[in-house]
């Protein structure tokens, strides 16, 4: 496995592959990897030939008072875990690689980051769709991976690879689950026993939305109000938000109909978790979107 720091030194060994006929798959991440992170390789590597991750902090995703310091690292770690999963190369830049100087020219989305997490974190996407348009322009990868858990993140870069022409396809993972229902993030190691068992509740409530919808609800608040009482009833998080959004323009929708999101936040300590369905919703049926193609 190759590892390289700067952009030059990644650009020749991808242009060598690239030389060979290969398939570039890539799938960034902040680090500190988990399963969730490892399912996203295996999936790069079942549409390429050659599988390169990014290890960075980016500190333009951050907010002011965010978890950009504190924030887990553990490069060691995940290099022995990228290796053992046949990760062909680790590109780990530092801040000052990624961002040599003041940026003049920076994104500026509309519409899609009003809603959901961008609605708490001002700038937060601005910032996500800025590091990964500049990685994609060093990598150039045939395709990218991202995981379901981080929806609108999702949905943002599916967009930015839709009105910037980039030519890479974007492929949806899926949401990997720890045994309890709870969706696999680096943030749950602030989790103490009795939250990681309180926190099943957020995956319930989003199976319980799915049920009420196939029985025939199709109003938004309906479901909205079911799952915020499951979840104020069975644990002592704070939610932040439990929203059902269409998944074209991430906009709240009141009738329930076509693709939706339906998407929660919820607050157990200093640990803020995320988790969400897509379903695809029609007069005769109600299917969760595939994943994986």
């Amino acid at each position: 496995m190759l590892i390289t720091k700067t952009i030059a030194e990644t650009r020749a060994a991808l242009g060598k592959v690239r030389s060979e006929g290969k398939r570039i798959g890539f799938m960034p991440t902040l680090g500190y990897i988990h399963e969730g992170h490892l399912t996203l390789v295996d999936i790069a590597k079942k549409h390429s030939d050659f599988v390169i991750v990014s290890i960075f902090v980016n500190p333009t995703q951050f907010g002011p008072k965010e978890d950009f310091s504190a924030y887990p690292r553990d490069f060691e770690r995940d290099r022995r875990m990228f290796d053992a999963r046949g990760v062909a190369l680790i590109f780990a830049p530092s801040v000052e690689e990624m961002y040599p100087e003041l940026e003049l020219i920076k994104f500026q989305i509309e519409k899609m980051s009003d809603h959901l997490c961008g609605e708490r974190r001002p700038g937060h996407f601005n910032g996500v769709v800025q590091v990964v348009a500049k990685l994609f322009n060093i990598i150039q990868p045939d395709v990218a991976v991202f995981g379901q858990k981080d929806v609108q993140q999702l949905f943002v870069l599916k967009r930015l690879v839709y009105d910037l022409n980039f030519p890479t396809k974007i492929i949806m993972g899926p949401t990997v689950r720890e045994p309890n229902g709870l969706a696999m993030s680096t943030r749950n190691v602030y989790l103490t026993p009795t939250q990681r068992a309180q926190s099943s509740i957020l995956y319930q409530s989003l199976q319980r939305a799915k049920e009420l919808i196939q029985l025939g609800e199709r109003r938004a608040s309906v479901v909205i109000a079911e799952m915020t009482k499951m979840i104020q009833t069975a644990t002592e998080g704070r939610i932040d938000y439990v929203e059902i959004v269409h998944t074209s323009d991430l906009q709240p929708i009141e009738t329930l109909e076509g693709r939706v999101a339906i998407a929660l936040a919820v607050y157990f300590g200093k640990a803020r978790l995320i988790d969400n369905i897509i379903l695809d919703i029609n007069e005769k049926s109600v299917s969760e979107m595939p994943t994986g193609d």
